[in-house]
């Protein structure tokens, strides 16, 4: 006889839950602020890497924006580079180059990236810097958030949305101002005249920075950031990271600033929990690392800010290797040193970030001014003219990369006695793009001896040099059909 069914009661949630057990809300983290030799340099790439977000846009150069992507007109305006889709090989070089830099770093000294330059930890420490100008430290924040609204709440509320709000407009507004002249975009500012894919775009934009920078936070570095999964697949034992010496901090436990530690038998660590305060994800470093770590070394600042008051050293939170730990917490060697840079992972990506970085650059040192794409005129694949010349006709499409105007010619090669025909002398203006019409002829002599079909020729196109400027030519294949 079978057994008879488990059966699984189903118990109802008490009244007053919280929500069940598969969700769990999490508190509002309130990091206190930190002052130390981390903190600084985080702010300093915090000033570096917004003056140049917001500043580029309004330099010009050669009349125009130095940085401009034109998706209209389809160029990419890069100081004195102008590059066409056709370029697009560039765009993926850099990619490639930002991979293995992203790499490296990770591979030598943790999540470098996500502590100081990631756009998230710099919106992030702009907007908590604004939070705590108007709200207060860690413990006035916690006190303003339990507290009933009133008119002093709902002030420092307000005035610190209006102030996240218009960061965030003026962040969206920068953006859009890389592909419309930011001039042009702030004329039609002031007239309120902005077209509607620029006026959704800087919503959408300066939404994005609001929501992720104001409220979302360390949800987004947590649990909608990728590299916070893999990125345990590029640290190894000799990679640098932000460790807390367990050997040197244990047993933890608070005394008195002149208490003798080795008398109560207690470690470097007074469990004060500051280090658990400054932290933006609000994890502990230590347990040990977790993912949720993005590197930006609050905690060893604040942890040597305490260690200098109890006269103990420094360090018991610092950048270190699990391998220097395994021995004791001592200062490596320069032998040390020297072998955990040049492991076989690191030397890997360093080639390739130099081999990559090499070629991009050489390829657009020798990178020509002048770009053609050749279509055959699908109306009139060949064709019979006077004399019972064979005719084929071609549309070149010719891009001066240059700012200056350009004077090009035609000719056709491979194909004894054929002849390149135009309308005309062809002059583009800088950075202009346009269709030729050409026309290759060849007599009726040459059209035997080739016979009928296809036959292999070239089409070259010549940039006549010109004041400071040298001759350039760049050769197309195609084809010439003599009709049977």
């Amino acid at each position: 006889m079978p057994p008879s069914p488990r059966v699984i009661p189903i118990v109802a949630e008490p009244s007053g839950g919280d929500g069940g057990a598969m969700y769990a809300k999490e508190a509002t983290i309130h990091p206190r602020a930190v002052h130390g030799w981390f903190a600084a340099w985080r702010w300093a790439l915090v000033w570096g890497t917004q003056l140049v977000f917001y500043g580029l846009p309004w330099l010009t150069w050669n009349a125009r924006p130095a940085v401009l992507f034109d998706l209209g007109a389809r160029r990419f305006y890069i100081f004195n580079l102008v590059l066409y889709p056709q370029d697009f090989i560039y765009l993926t070089g850099l990619l490639v180059i930002s991979a293995y830099g992203l790499f490296l770093f990770t591979t030598v000294a943790g999540r470098l990236w996500c502590g100081y330059a990631c756009p998230q930890t710099v919106y992030t420490e702009i907007f908590m810097w604004v939070e705590h100008r108007l709200e207060g430290d860690r413990q006035a924040r916690i006190k303003l958030d339990n507290s009933p609204w009133n008119a002093n709440k709902i002030w420092r509320r307000a005035s610190k949305h209006i102030v996240w709000a218009a960061i965030g407009l003026w962040t969206g507004f920068t953006f859009v101002g890389y592909f419309t002249p930011i001039r042009v975009l702030a004329a039609e500012a002031l007239s309120f005249g902005f077209g509607p894919w620029e006026l959704f775009w800087i919503v959408f934009y300066g939404f994005a920075t609001y929501g992720n920078a104001g409220f979302m936070r360390e949800q987004v570095c947590k649990y909608m950031c990728p590299y916070a999964r893999f990125q345990s697949v590029m640290f190894d034992r000799d990679t640098l990271v932000i460790s807390y010496d367990e050997k040197r901090g244990e047993p933890r436990g608070s005394r008195a600033r002149t208490a003798d530690k080795a008398a109560l038998g207690l470690g470097d660590c007074v469990d004060c929990t500051l280090c658990v305060q400054v932290c933006p994800t609000g994890i502990d470093i230590r347990k040990g690392l977790q993912y949720e770590c993005i590197g930006c070394a609050a905690c060893i600042d604040v942890c040597n800010g305490v260690m200098d008051k109890l006269n103990y050293p420094r360090g018991l939170i610092r950048y270190a290797t699990q391998h220097s730990l395994d021995q004791g917490g001592a200062a490596p060697s320069w032998q040390t040193q020297l072998k955990r840079v040049l492991r076989p992972r690191v030397l890997a990506y360093s080639a390739g970030l130099l081999a990559i970085s090499v070629g991009l650059a050489a390829s657009l040192a020798l990178r020509s001014p002048l770009r053609v794409d050749v279509v055959r005129d699908r109306g009139s694949l060949a064709r019979l003219v006077g004399e019972g010349r064979v005719e084929n006709v071609y549309r070149l499409q010719v891009m001066n990369a240059a700012e200056a105007s350009q004077r090009y010619r035609f000719s056709a090669v491979g194909i004894e006695g054929a002849q390149a025909i135009t309308r005309g002398e062809t002059v583009l203006a800088g950075a202009e793009s346009r269709w030729v019409p050409l026309v290759v002829q060849i007599g009726p002599e040459q059209a035997q001896a080739l016979g009928p079909g296809a036959h292999k020729l070239m089409l070259q196109v010549t940039r006549e040099a010109a004041a400071g400027q040298d001759a350039a030519t760049v050769v197309e294949k195609t084809t010439f059909l003599v009709p049977r």
